[in-house]
């Protein structure tokens, strides 16, 4: 289960480029059952992916400005990102990729 960590970073862009300087180069779009990949026409089942970070930012003018940041390895090496909205604007999915990105919080100070 993905672990919501100490967002070190002031802006989602300073994240996403940090990122993509770390290897996470590819964008995944999240579909019900899978992530894709349009770059590599690829498709990556639950089974298929890891999230390696996570990282929430909170928009400071509306609740509709949240998003989440996942940096996500394929099985095959396959190194990219996914922004995600949640709450009012998340995406329905499968109850597989519900239970894949179901996010734990960790105490405050703790990675």
């Amino acid at each position: 289960m993905p672990i919501i960590q100490d967002n070190p970073y002031a802006t989602l862009t300073a994240a996403i480029e940090k990122l993509k300087e770390d290897g996470y180069t590819h964008d995944f779009n999240q579909r019900e059952e899978y992530l894709e990949c349009k770059q590599l026409g690829k498709n990556f089942g639950p089974a298929d992916f890891t999230i390696r970070h996570t990282y929430r930012f909170e928009g400071m003018s509306s609740a509709g400005d949240n998003s989440v940041l996942y940096a996500i390895e394929a099985a095959d090496g396959t190194k990219g990102q996914l922004v995600d909205a949640y709450g009012v604007y998340a995406d329905s999915l499968s109850e597989e990729m519900i239970e894949k990105f179901r996010v734990e919080y960790e105490s405050p100070g703790k990675l």
